[in-house]
């Protein structure tokens, strides 16, 4: 992500996640930044990036960070794009024992 999209962002989604034993990599593949999860996300208008996150302490848990420009522009693709996002998260299931929404985020400048 460039400096000027970075600059961009004003609302996050986070999600949480534990990959079944054996499917880190897969995982990893799917929800990384190239991956097919944020090849999804890049349809969507004001998508600035995705970031995947390894938890340091604890390896078998990681953390996404979708950026947004808005969280209209969010909700604008979840309607847009909802069979896509709900056939690629099936899709997904087999790779993980745990996922959970973290929170949205709304960016505080000033």
């Amino acid at each position: 992500m460039d400096e000027e999209r970075r600059a961009a962002w004003g609302y996050v989604v986070v999600w949480e996640f534990r990959p079944k034993p054996g499917a880190e990599k897969r995982f990893e593949q799917m929800y990384g930044p190239r991956g097919r999860w944020a090849q999804l996300l890049e349809r969507g208008q004001g998508h600035i990036g995705t970031a995947l996150n390894l938890d340091l302490k604890e390896g078998s848990r990681y953390v996404t960070l979708d950026f947004w420009v808005s969280e209209e522009h969010y909700q604008r693709f979840r309607e847009a794009y909802a069979t896509e996002y709900q056939a690629l998260d099936r899709e997904c299931e087999a790779l993980t024992e745990m996922e959970r929404e973290i929170g949205r985020f709304a960016r505080l400048r000033g």
